[in-house]
């Protein structure tokens, strides 16, 4: 199983750049767009803090394939 995202289509409907959300969940505009293109698995803390920044459940942002 590999862990997929929608963090890229969730992030552009809430109005978010890359650096945007990146800054507001302490973390680089890089490593969200490693974690958009599947290259990094984010931690159960960073995960939590995209997916409540982002308003949407983790479960429908981090899914497994």
């Amino acid at each position: 199983m590999v862990l997929k995202n929608n963090l890229k289509e969730f992030r552009q409907k809430k109005g978010f750049t890359q650096e945007e959300l990146g800054k507001n969940v302490d973390v680089s505009r890089q490593t969200i767009i490693s974690i958009e293109r599947y290259r990094y698995k984010p931690s159960l803390e960073l995960a939590m803090k995209i997916a409540e920044k982002l308003n949407v459940k983790i479960e429908k942002l981090f899914y497994f394939d």
